[in-house]
C-alpha cells in the first residue's frame, strides 16, 4: 500500500514528465490576449473559450462553451459515477489589460526563463488553471472515485457581471458537493495560505461641475469655484488619508469584529509588514504592527481614492480654473456590510456636502467561509502533503464575485486552495508564474481530490 509521501512523490513524477507540454500549453493561453475589459478583444476571449473545451476534451473530459450575455463560460467534467461525489473546480481565463511599452517582455507573448513564466494571465489566472486540470487528468486516469467538473470563466475580470444568470441557466449540469476556488495568493513563498474569506466592493465616481470650460484665474479666481479644490474637501472629511479611518456615518456599524484565533492565524501566515511592502515595492505603510496590518488588509473596510481627473496635467503650471472634477472611489467591504447600503451612507453624506453627483459603479458582495470542517481539514492536509509546510488560513482583501454567485446559487462549502505568490504580480507589470508552483499544485490537487472522495 503507497504512503502519502509516495503518493506525492508519484504525482511529482508525473508532473516533471509532462513539464514541457505544460509550458507549451500555457504559453498557448497566454499567448491570447484575452482583456475582457477591453471590447476589441472579443476574438481572443472567443478564441480563449474554444481552446479551453479543446484541451479538456483531449484529455478524456467532457466540455462546452456555454454561451451568455456576455462573454461565454467554459463547462466540463471528468466523470466517474453519479455514485460519486462531485467538485467543481472555479478559475478564470480572461485577464488584466496590459501597456507592452511598461513591460520588460511582451505581456502576451510568454517568455520561459530558469522555470518563471512571463505574461499577462501567468498567474492570474491561467497557470493554476492549468496545474488544476493537470491534477484533475491525472487523478481520473488513476481512477480516484470522484467526479471533477470545471467552470472557467471570461468575464471575472470585470466583476462577472454575467456570471449568476450563467449559474441560474445551468443549474441541472452545475451540480456539485463542493467547490474549490484556485486564484487566490499566499502571504510567502515559505509559508503557504488558505483563505476563507474576501471582501467586497462598492464603486463610486463623485462630479462636480460648476460651469462648461476651463477659465482664467488671473480674470475668475476668487469668483468661480474650483472642482478640484472642493472635491479635495469633500474627500478629506470622508476619510482620514493618513489612517485610512472613514468618517462616514455608521459607516462601521455593520462589522463584525476579527476574533483573537484568527489575527493569530493571520500572522502565522508568514505575513510582516517589511515583506508586504517588499513584495509591493512601497517604501511607506499606515502601520508596521503585523497584527495591525493583516488586519487591515483582510478584516477592515476601506475607502479608497484612484483617480482625480479635471484641470490642467500637462507639464508646468497652466492658470486655469477648471469647471469640473471627478474622483474615483471605492470601498472594500468587510463580511455584514452590504453594497447598496454602504452606497446609501456615502450618498447621503455627500449630498449634503454641495451639489456632488453621486454615481453607484460595479458592486461585490463580501464573502466569509469556513475554516474549520471536513472541507478545511481536506485543504490543509493536501497542501502540507504536497509543499511539507502546514498552511495558515487567512482572507484576502480583493474580491470575487463569482464565489459569492456560486455561494448563493450552488449552495455548498467552498474552499480556496491557490498557487500564487506575492512577487507573481497580481494585476502588475511584469506578472509571472513558476514551475515550483505549478508543480507543488498538481501534486497538491491530486491529494485534495483523493480526500474529497470520502467524504460523503
Amino acid at each position: 500500500m503507497q504512503t502519502e509521501q509516495t503518493e506525492v512523490q508519484d504525482v511529482l513524477a508525473f508532473a516533471d514528465k509532462t513539464r514541457s507540454d505544460y509550458e507549451k500549453t500555457l504559453k498557448a493561453f497566454v499567448d491570447l490576449a484575452s482583456v475582457s475589459m477591453e471590447p476589441e478583444r472579443r476574438p481572443e476571449i472567443d478564441a480563449t473559450a474554444e481552446m479551453g473545451a479543446k484541451l479538456l476534451k483531449s484529455m478524456g473530459a467532457a466540455a462546452e462553451v456555454v454561451k451568455t450575455a456576455g462573454y461565454p463560460v467554459v463547462v466540463g467534467e471528468f466523470h466517474r459515477g453519479s455514485q460519486y461525489p462531485t467538485v467543481t473546480v472555479y478559475n478564470h481565463l480572461d485577464v488584466q489589460p496590459a501597456l507592452a511599452s511598461e513591460w520588460n517582455s511582451p505581456p502576451f507573448d510568454m517568455q520561459i526563463e530558469n522555470g518563471v513564466y512571463r505574461g499577462r494571465g501567468t498567474t492570474d489566472d491561467k497557470g493554476p488553471a492549468l496545474a488544476v486540470l493537470n491534477a484533475a487528468h491525472y487523478a481520473h486516469n488513476q481512477g480516484l472515485p470522484v467526479n471533477i467538473k470545471f467552470i472557467w470563466e471570461l468575464e471575472e475580470e470585470i466583476g462577472s457581471p454575467s456570471f449568476d444568470q450563467f449559474l441560474k441557466d445551468n443549474l441541472g449540469k452545475l451540480s456539485t458537493s463542493s467547490v474549490v476556488v484556485s486564484d487566490t495568493i499566499w502571504v510567502s513563498r515559505e509559508r503557504p495560505a488558505i483563505p476563507y474569506g474576501l471582501r467586497g466592493l462598492q464603486a463610486v465616481l463623485i462630479r462636480l461641475k460648476t460651469g462648461v470650460k476651463d477659465v482664467h484665474s488671473g480674470t475668475t479666481g476668487g469668483l468661480a469655484r474650483n472642482p478640484i479644490g472642493e472635491m479635495a474637501q469633500l474627500l478629506n472629511s470622508i476619510y482620514d488619508a493618513r489612517t485610512g479611518e472613514v468618517k462616514i456615518p455608521g459607516f462601521y456599524d455593520k462589522v463584525k469584529p476579527v476574533d483573537q484565533d484568527e489575527l493569530d492565524n493571520f500572522v502565522a501566515s508568514g505575513f510582516t509588514v517589511a515583506n508586504f511592502k517588499c513584495a509591493h515595492e512601497l517604501t511607506h505603510t499606515r502601520t508596521e504592527d503585523a497584527r495591525d496590518g493583516a488586519r487591515r488588509i483582510w478584516a477592515h473596510p476601506t475607502f479608497e481614492v484612484h483617480g482625480i481627473t479635471g484641470g490642467y496635467a500637462g507639464p508646468g503650471v497652466k492658470t486655469i480654473v477648471p469647471y469640473q472634477c471627478e474622483a474615483k472611489v471605492s470601498m472594500r467591504l468587510v463580511p455584514d456590510q452590504d453594497p447598496e447600503a454602504t452606497f446609501n451612507l456615502l450618498k447621503e453624506f455627500v449630498e449634503k456636502q454641495g451639489d456632488f453627483q453621486v454615481l453607484k459603479e460595479g458592486s461585490l458582495k463580501p464573502f466569509l467561509g469556513e475554516f474549520r470542517g471536513e472541507f478545511a481539514d481536506a485543504a490543509k492536509a493536501a497542501m502540507q502533503a504536497a509543499f511539507g509546510v502546514e498552511p495558515a488560513f487567512t482572507r484576502e482583501g480583493g474580491s470575487i464575485g463569482a464565489v459569492v454567485s456560486m455561494q448563493e446559487r450552488l449552495d455548498v462549502p467552498i474552499t480556496f486552495l491557490g498557487l500564487s505568490l506575492p512577487e507573481h504580480g497580481y494585476h502588475a507589470i511584469n506578472e509571472n508564474f513558476d514551475w515550483q508552483q505549478a508543480r507543488g499544485g498538481m501534486a497538491m490537487f491530486v491529494e485534495y481530490f483523493k480526500r474529497l472522495s470520502t467524504i460523503k
